[in-house]
This record gives structure tokens, sequence and C-alpha cells, in this order.
């Protein structure tokens, strides 16, 4: 039995490594100011204060995705990701997650994520097995946006950016934590690197949990989620609610 946990949490592992392909940033989004010094030292002293231009969400927001004729309502968490979900609702406001697949479903050996959100996959003639390493290129800059880590602490009232908790120091839980239902961004080895693709949980995934940042929650339709499959195309995300609570970055 032992030796078939441990054959699991290596296979776990490789799949982890698949999941965060992607493009790197070139530069850091986000200004370096603090770093831990303790475990034990509570968020406000770690985090690094976001970046002026990009969209933050102050507050919640719901988010409707329709992916096969049903639909999955995800209450997004600007309260404890505010720059993560920022850039979640603002690509769906602007229409971006429109069309684009599931370019990654693992249900075995253990059900994992369904990940997709890659705007290469908006045209039908690139393989899904190339998909993956795809960002979102920001038509005020024509160059990829990625955000930063970010994840906030039990206990703290700040989010740390930049760094996983194991990087960090940070031995407690994070507050928004890898429960089945979870939507999270996918990055590759780089922990600035998240941009558009973000993977839904369809296991509570521990291990997960101070390496990824998740943004927020499926709250109803997780039955749809369970039937995705690998190609399957969100036919239309829609911000439902909470749109006065994202705010864009000030022009200069």
């Amino acid at each position: 039995m032992q030796t078939r946990i441990r054959q699991w949490l290596m296979l776990t592992v490789l799949t982890v490594v698949l999941l965060v392909g992607g493009c790197l940033p070139q530069t850091g989004v986000f200004s370096s100011s603090a770093s831990p010094s303790d475990s034990s030292t509570p968020a406000t002293a770690v985090a690094n204060s976001p970046d002026a231009n990009l969209p933050q969400l102050k507050g919640k927001a719901t988010i409707a995705l329709v992916v096969k004729g049903e639909t999955v309502t995800i209450e997004v968490d600007g309260t404890n990701a505010p720059v993560t979900a920022g850039n979640f609702v603002d690509l769906v406001q602007r229409g971006i997650y429109n069309g684009l697949a599931f370019h990654r479903v693992i249900r075995q050996p253990q059900p994992f994520v369904a990940q997709g959100g890659d705007p290469q996959s908006k045209n039908p003639d690139v393989p899904i097995d190339q998909l993956g390493t795809g960002s979102f290129i920001d038509p005020a800059t024509a160059n990829p946006r990625f955000v930063p880590l970010e994840i906030t602490p039990q206990n703290a009232d700040r989010p740390v950016y930049h760094q996983t908790f194991d990087t960090a120091g940070i031995n407690v839980k994070p507050k928004l934590r890898h429960t089945r239902g979870a939507v999270a961004m996918a990055r590759s080895s780089a922990p600035d690197s998240a941009s558009a693709q973000f993977y839904i949980a369809l296991a509570d995934l521990d291990f997960l949990d101070g390496n990824y940042a998740v943004f927020g929650y499926v709250t109803e339709g997780m039955d749809a989620v369970d039937k995705i499959k690998q190609g399957d195309r969100i036919e239309s995300a829609k911000v439902v609610a909470g749109l006065e609570n994202l705010k864009q970055p000030a022009k200069a």
C-alpha cells in the first residue's frame, strides 16, 4: 500500500510539472521591498505593494462560464487575491475566454484539474497538444501581461507576492485553499508568470496550497465541471455581478 501511495505521489508531482508549462515573463511586475525573516511573521511584514499598472478587484465578483450548454458559476475573491482576481475578471470582461478550450483535463489516476484559458486555443487549427504556453497579449502594450504569484496566509490581512510559501518560509495554510472546485492560475516555474490560463480543482489538492494562487471557487455547476473533456470550449464567460469592484489602473 505504501509503495502505491509513493507511486501516486510521484505521478502527481510529474502532473503538476505538466500543469504549469507556460511562457516566462521577461521581467517581474511587482517591486520587491521586503523579505520574510520568520516563518511566523504575518503577511503584512512580507507583502509587497501591488503594481499600479494591473487591474485589481476590490471585493467579490461572480462569473458565469457556459460549457457545453451548462453554466458554471464562479465566485471570485478580490479581498484575498485582488490582483489575480482582477486580472481574471478583466479578461472575462474583455471577452478573452469566449471560445477558448480546456486543453488539459486530468482525472487519472486520481481526479486532478481541468485547465483552460490558453488564448492560442481560439484558433481551432492549433493542436491541443501544443497548447499550454499561451499568454494574454495586452493590446495597450503589445506585450504579454503577467501577474505575480499572490497568496494570502491565514490570519493575515495582505497577500504575499513573488514567493511560494516554502520559499518565503511560511508554515501556515493560505486563506484560499485548493479544495474541490477551487479556481486558480496556472503558471510556469517562475512565480510571476501567470497570465490567462486557469484551472479548476477536481478534488481537494492540499499539496498545491501555498504554491499556486487560488482566486475563487465554483459555487454552482460543479457537476458540469465534472463532465468537461479535453477540447471542450468555453462558449461564453460573463461577469454577472460585482463588475463595479473591478478597478483599472490609472492612465498616465
